[in-house]
């Protein structure tokens, strides 16, 4: 469980996360916005804009053509105007919209411009374009109704100072929900490592307070030292220690994905099988190993992650067995190979099939009976045994399951791997 103090810590995160990355969405938004509404008005306007000059330019084409002013006629008197003006302003022709009116403008051949319409209240985009009859200079204004593009632009700028309230809340509460998520995947992978060192920490206290112990007694006694005695201890609690730094280690590289960081490369699960047994034979005169249902079978993986694998299995099952074990190995076919490795001891209850596997649990130490265990074999380990197994199975692309022995009784452990 985390603390006040983390709680508080992950909770500032949190909302410094959301915070940020709401100002960037908002900051984006906001310019995207203002873009898109420059761009449409750009747009629009052109349209106005094209539109006038075309007509406007068409006028022009047939005073210069020689067949003088032609009758000024639009197609929407409400929206559109036609007049041609003389070198000093003067109307020379309307359209019948605009007769008797003064010039909306005046421009120079070319220019446009936003002007109050002679029609109605609405601004009118106006176009000039020059036009020569005889040795007169004329200049043809096409004004346009530019109303409606301010009208959208308008109704796009509403929509998107609705929308974009809207669009910030569902940032933030999806940025909240998703640093939430992050957060607590996070916490719970700290408080792991912070058990797993706490764990490992009292595991290597124990053998090192057993040789401070008896280095301390020979110390303040050496008359009554046994030299051979002490060495014993000492190079058991080392071996001991030994054996937890190197599982320590492995479990670390699993943890980093790196327990294959020396490759894959064809292994003979049939040969690391049958030499454990062999191993186990000799260690252990008082449980009968049973290798008679090892056949071939070929992996492709870590050859010392594996030889890990099958040696923790082999002496999980002789340490709970009362006096016999088994091993079998076959492929079964669909790229799979099958590891069992069986014991006649008291088994795993169905509650703690699934708890056997995590870090540093050991479960009820009356069930080990350890019957004819040798002292090479350093069983009664620190609880990592089966989760190395199940460390390294899954980096191999396997899985390992726990259940009850038919033959035996007792436990039935069974890896499958690729075959390979």
């Amino acid at each position: 469980m985390t603390s006040d103090r983390d709680e508080r810590r992950l909770r500032a995160v949190r909302v410094r996360a959301t915070a940020v990355a709401v100002l960037a969405v908002a900051l984006a938004l906001i310019a995207a916005g203002v873009g898109l509404v420059v761009g449409l008005r750009t747009e629009l306007s052109g349209d106005v804009r094209d539109a006038a000059r075309e007509r406007a330019s068409e006028v022009a084409q047939v005073i210069e053509a020689g067949r003088g002013v032609p009758a000024l006629t639009v197609s929407a008197p409400d929206e559109e105007f036609l007049q041609v003006l003389a070198a000093d302003g003067t109307v020379v022709a309307a359209s019948e919209n605009v007769a008797g009116r003064p010039a909306a403008a005046r421009l120079e051949p070319g220019e446009s411009a936003t002007v109050d319409a002679p029609l109605l209240d609405d601004p009118f985009l106006v176009v000039a374009v020059g036009a020569r009859d005889g040795d007169r200079e004329l200049v043809v204004l096409d004004g346009r109704d530019s109303s409606r593009v301010a009208e959208a632009t308008d109704t796009v700028t509403w929509l998107l100072l609705i929308g974009l309230p809207v669009l910030l809340v569902l940032a933030a509460a999806a940025t909240w929900a998703g640093v939430g998520r992050a957060l607590r995947r996070v916490t719970r992978a700290e408080a792991a490592q912070r058990r797993f060192v706490s764990d490992a920490s009292h595991e290597l206290r124990s053998p090192v307070a057993t040789v401070r112990q008896h280095a301390e007694v020979a110390l303040a006694h050496p008359e009554r030292a046994d030299t051979g005695a002490l060495a014993a201890t000492v190079l058991d609690e080392a071996l001991r220690m030994q054996r937890l730094v190197d599982d320590l280690l492995l479990l670390a590289r699993a943890d980093e994905s790196a327990l294959l960081r020396g490759g894959l490369k064809p292994v003979d699960l049939d040969d690391l099988v049958l030499a454990e047994a062999a191993r186990l034979r000799s260690a252990s005169p008082g449980v009968r190993v049973d290798s008679t249902a090892v056949s071939a079978g070929r992996v492709n993986g870590d050859e010392e992650a594996l030889r890990r694998l099958v040696r923790n299995l082999g002496e999980n099952a002789v340490l709970h067995a009362r006096a016999r074990v088994a091993f079998g190995l076959s492929d079964v076919g669909d790229g799979w190979v099958r590891l069992v490795v069986e014991d006649d001891g008291a088994g795993v209850p169905a509650g703690e099939r699934r708890r056997v596997f995590e870090r540093f649990v050991r479960l009820d130490e009356s069930r080990a009976r350890g019957v004819g265990v040798g002292p090479g074999l350093g069983l009664g380990g620190a609880g990592l045994g089966l989760s190395i197994v199940a460390e390294v199975a899954v980096a191999h692309g396997g899985r390992v399951e726990v259940g009850v022995s038919e033959g035996l009784g007792g436990a039935r452990f069974v890896v499958t791997l690729p075959a390979g």
